[in-house]
């Protein structure tokens, strides 16, 4: 072929491309998943990675207060603690027992009492009302100065003593039970 066909032959084809130009597509060869490249998606993307980092953090922080209460339980769980925690509940019940025995006792009744307990005071005071009854006024007055009081009343209620002031027993064979 000459020069002069060649170059015919290519304005040949040009031409005929750019006729049918109108009908040719091109269609993407690659597209990024990622959206960060992408840029499709990119706000969720965020979202969804912000919520994977509290995640993360909130399962790690959960953790960490799992383990330190195991270790207090452990520690409240040993014999020294468990052998403190008993002494403390006696000595507290004799506490009380010596002092609703000083409130209630008939030998050496005293009207008045009072003692300081882990920064709370507590105080009582036999009274009689105005309608003769005495009663017992206990207070507790706590460090952040909340008071709570208590009245109880004296000489109602006979546990185990002496019902019909007959001098038996109620639960003795004079006592009928």
């Amino acid at each position: 072929m000459t020069r002069r066909e060649k170059i015919l032959s290519s304005i040949l084809i040009l031409s005929v491309l750019f006729l049918h130009a109108n009908y040719v597509y091109a269609d993407e060869i690659f597209e990024f998943k990622n959206p960060s490249f992408s840029g499709k998606g990119t706000g969720a993307h965020w979202l969804t990675i912000e919520n994977q980092e509290f995640s993360r953090k909130k399962a790690i922080e959960e953790a960490l207060a799992s383990a330190q209460k195991a270790a207090e339980r452990e520690a409240n769980n040993t014999t020294l603690a468990k052998f403190i925690r008993n002494l403390e509940s006696r000595i507290y019940a004799q506490m009380a027992k010596q002092l609703v025995e000083s409130m209630f006792s008939n030998d050496t009744a005293s009207s008045f009492g009072s003692f300081i307990l882990e920064g709370s005071t507590v105080t009582w005071q036999i009274v009689t009302g105005d309608d003769g009854t005495e009663y017992i006024n206990l207070k507790i007055v706590a460090e952040d100065g909340t008071t709570t009081e208590i009245e109880i009343p004296v000489g109602t209620g006979y546990f185990g003593g002496d019902v019909d002031d007959q001098g038996g027993d109620s639960t003795g064979p004079d006592g009928g039970s």
